[in-house]
């Protein structure tokens, strides 16, 4: 598929974990029971392809989040998350 975007939206999902996040994204991306659920495991499911034939099927993955969706995931200190504004 050219150009096609696999998007999967979380707006109005609660996500206060990790865990949490996973699970959101486990289904709509087609991950397997075995995927490692880190953010190696993502890249590579993003960048090296062969884990998700439903990711794999499309050239662009958007993930839609609420502004506070995943902000408690982000402790501020091993790791963090900025939201920009597109204004």
């Amino acid at each position: 598929m050219k150009d096609s975007e696999l998007t999967v939206d979380l707006r109005g999902r609660r996500i206060e974990t990790l865990k949490d996040f996973w699970d959101a994204v486990a289904e709509p991306c087609g991950l397997p029971e075995w995927f490692g659920r880190n953010l190696d495991a993502w890249s590579d499911t993003i960048h090296a392809r062969g884990i998700s034939d439903v990711v794999d099927s499309h050239d662009i993955l958007v993930v839609h989040v609420d502004q506070r969706g995943l902000v408690s995931i982000f402790d501020g200190e091993q790791n963090r998350l900025v939201v920009h504004s597109l204004t």
